[in-house]
């Protein structure tokens, strides 16, 4: 059975993100984000959930660690809004104030299906949430965009690390179960 941990960056949708992986036949559990990667034992992949943390002006206590987990866990993680936020950040990126917040329903372009979006359509509705985006990802191949933010979703070029700025784990989103999914089906590889 895959083991795929949920890192609690304060969400508010966070065990629905649990939940989501439950139902795809996963063991999961929710972690926070000063757990050491010591205690992680032994995980096939990780979710970083979003969070209340601005990450581009604060967000100390989920640094030291979440950073470990990116840099040594070595296995598939993908980061949700704030933890997408800090996935670009801790790689040198920026994330700013949104010029345009997102909130509620806004429609998604996939610019490269990769492996988070195969089986979706090229437009889809998701929901949003958030005051800050992800504004530069070096390192980062752009996956999806919507019209006010032009990286809702990125890949690392080089380590299967992935980002989200919307909330595929809510049902308001379009695919987010199949979004799931396909994370699941990278961390099976």
């Amino acid at each position: 059975m895959m083991k795929i941990l949920v890192v609690n960056l304060g969400g508010q949708w966070t065990h629905r993100i649990w939940r989501r992986l439950n139902y795809l036949g996963c063991e999961s559990a929710i972690i926070e984000p000063d757990t050491p990667i010591e205690k992680l034992g032994d995980v096939d992949g990780l979710v970083l959930s979003g969070g209340a943390v601005r990450i581009g002006s604060g967000g100390e206590k989920i640094v030291k660690h979440v950073a470990s987990y990116l840099d040594n866990l070595g296995k598939p993680i993908v980061g949700l809004c704030a933890g997408h936020q800090f996935m670009a950040i801790h790689f040198g990126g920026t994330s700013e104030p949104a010029k345009i917040p997102e909130y509620g329903q806004v429609e998604i372009e996939v610019l490269n299906e990769n492996d988070l979006f195969k089986g979706i359509p090229k437009k889809f509705t998701a929901w949003a949430s958030h005051n800050d985006e992800v504004t530069s990802a070096p390192g980062f191949e752009v996956l999806a965009k919507s019209r006010d933010c032009k990286i809702e979703a990125m890949r690392h070029k080089k380590m299967p690390l992935y980002g989200i700025q919307f909330h595929p784990e809510v049902e308001h989103t379009k695919y987010g179960e199949k979004i799931f999914e396909n994370f699941v089906g990278v961390c099976k590889r």
